[in-house]
């Protein structure tokens, strides 16, 4: 009886209820949210909570590569050292190794081993992003996901190119994206993606209230298109350094923004940027305050080539400018080794001498300290190498040996020491180990490879083209191995068009020589030879790559100084001869 009247009573209340209120969703939100759900189930397989080897502290991070190659902070792979535990939805833990880290930009490239068909995050487009966008975060918060399925937080985004000051000496945030996404300690990491599922900028800063580590509606997420940039270079296994232009800005009353400062060793000071003069745009931004600029600078990497537009007694002038490093290269490693994790310090306890006959035995405190020093998972181990100056000098090593395999691979150039001759219609060039001549039109010109090569900069107005031919002879004779100090620098854009290229960086007799290669090919495409601080580089395009001689050879040469013309050759033989033997190649 109680049963029936109360099934009367719902059916009652029914009735009188709005038909708005008592309709199912229409099938559009129903789709809608399917497609949601959907697209937060294939971000969370690729979301990675990241753990030092032991399996202590925690935060997120996301894979981006079928092989494995994964994005983080570097402050959340700071304390971990070279290998750490990284455990993802499928519910397994994998061993992960340090690639390469870039400690101002906040990020660090780790590659997680045991799979070659891990689920990975498609990248998006950063620049492309508005306020009012919707947005996921997805990581791993309080260290909340036990079974490391990931905690989702949806919200928008609220702000773009943020810039954040320097936290303490390295950490500098430019161009982020501001979210009211939830961000909190454990999301530090992990990934930022737009609607689509799409990789749209990593995670690191949040905005807390003071008496706790609780997110309160601000969080910055570091852009993936100022990651892309880096990218190459983080493949490498080294420590890499953000860009500065050389000059110092500031914005004046009537709004312009005008260089304060500049160092006469840099290349924007070589392109005529001078003190006072106007900033008018740079990378393709309007720039509008010194604030604006620094934003834009922040994303670059150091070596990296962009356009600079600026302003002198009303003549506007646009040029091409190559990047400055932040930081001493050494200072840079000093830096990075101060952040890592180290245990508190103690105060030493005050002790009664030893007798001379109770103190320890050295060997055995040795023997003590390597039996407690926790050792690499083999698969890190085979995977890693320490070197100073370089996060994973295994992976730069890697790199070298296959641009160097690839280039050699198809016989380009005669491996034996020899004579190099080549003729064309503008010029006719020898060239040994020893010596080398260059006759033009009107004018013979050479050069003598003993003492101080960076001297050595014939003909006039070219930089140094015969040094750079000799360094590429010697190049092409010794390897990689002994050429002199040689390591892999990452991918960059090409002074000429543009075209990222691979770049293997030679220092020899004290000169650093950029050996550039097409990503897709492996030709050599140019050469980029630097005799000293303070002077423009001699660079040496190569391109029409045919037959010459049997060999598949660059048949056109364009031969820069600055950023004018040296000379455009274009060849008509080029003969080898072995000076041992006499012989003709």
């Amino acid at each position: 009886m109680k049963y029936s009247i109360l099934c009367c009573a719902i059916t009652f209340v029914a009735l009188l209820m709005p038909a708005h209120l008592t309709a199912k969703p229409a099938a559009e939100v129903l789709e809608a949210e399917r497609q949601r759900v959907e697209v937060m189930r294939r971000a969370a397989a690729t979301t990675v909570a990241v753990f030092d080897s032991s399996g202590e502290g925690g935060g997120s991070g996301v894979v981006i590569s079928p092989d494995g190659f994964a994005l983080t902070n570097f402050h959340v792979t700071a304390p971990c050292g070279p290998a750490m535990k990284c455990g993802m939805a499928d519910g397994k833990v994998y061993d992960a190794v340090i690639v390469g880290i870039d400690p101002v930009g906040d990020v660090a490239l780790i590659q997680l081993l045991g799979r070659d068909d891990f689920p990975h995050a498609p990248m998006g487009d950063s620049d492309s992003v508005q306020v009012g966008d919707w947005v996921f975060t997805s990581g791993n918060p309080f260290l909340l996901a036990n079974d490391f399925q990931p905690s989702i937080a949806y919200g928008m985004v609220s702000g773009t190119n943020r810039y954040q000051y320097p936290s303490g000496t390295l950490l500098e945030y430019a161009d982020c994206i501001q979210t009211d996404a939830a961000i909190n300690p454990g999301n530090s990491g992990g990934p930022l993606f737009d609607a689509n599922g799409r990789l749209i900028g990593i995670n690191g800063r949040g905005s807390f209230e003071k008496r706790g580590r609780v997110n309160v509606g601000v969080g910055y997420a570091i852009s993936i298109n100022q990651i892309k940039y880096f990218l190459g270079y983080l493949k490498s296994g080294r420590i890499v350094d953000h860009a500065t232009l050389g000059a110092t800005v500031s914005t004046t009353a009537d709004g312009q923004v005008k260089v304060d400062e500049i160092l006469e060793t840099s290349d924007a000071y070589r392109r005529g940027l001078r003190y006072g003069d106007e900033i008018l745009q740079f990378a393709g931004r309007d720039i509008t305050t010194a604030n604006r600029l620094k934003n834009a600078l922040g994303i670059f990497p150091r070596g990296w080539s962009v356009p600079l537009t600026y302003r002198r007694a009303g003549e506007t002038i646009e040029t091409t400018v190559r990047l400055m490093g932040v930081h001493d290269p050494t200072q840079l490693f000093d830096l990075v080794q101060q952040q890592n994790f180290k245990p508190p310090e103690r105060k030493p306890e005050r002790k009664e001498p030893v007798p001379e006959k109770q103190m320890p035995n050295p060997i055995e405190q040795l023997k003590d300290l390597i039996k407690k020093k926790p050792r690499l998972p083999k698969a890190v181990a085979d995977r890693h190498e320490a070197r100073r100056g370089y996060a994973n000098y295994w992976y730069n090593e890697r790199q070298q040996q296959s641009l160097w395999n690839n280039y050699t691979g198809s016989e380009v150039l005669a491996k034996e020491s020899g004579r190099w001759k080549v003729t064309g219609a503008a010029a006719e060039i020898e060239i040994d180990s020893a010596s080398a001549t260059i006759k033009q039109a009107n004018a013979v010109s050479g050069a003598t490879f003993d003492g101080d090569l960076s001297s050595q900069l014939s003909p006039p107005g070219s930089g140094g083209l015969l040094l750079t031919l000799h360094l590429w002879q010697r190049f092409v004779e010794k390897g990689v191995k002994k050429y002199g100090e040689v390591y892999y620098l990452g991918r960059l854009p090409a002074r000429e068009d543009g075209a990222l290229v691979d770049c293997l960086v030679g220092i020899y007799a004290g000169m650093e020589t950029c050996f550039q290669f097409d990503t897709q090919s492996g030709e050599l495409v140019s050469i980029v030879m630097l005799p000293r601080d303070g002077l423009d580089p001699c660079e040496l395009y190569l391109s029409n790559y045919g037959d010459l001689g049997g060999r598949e050879l660059p048949r056109t040469w364009r031969v820069f100084h600055g950023q004018q013309l040296f000379m455009q050759l274009e060849l008509e033989s080029w003969g080898f001869l072995n000076v041992s033997t006499g012989e003709q190649n």
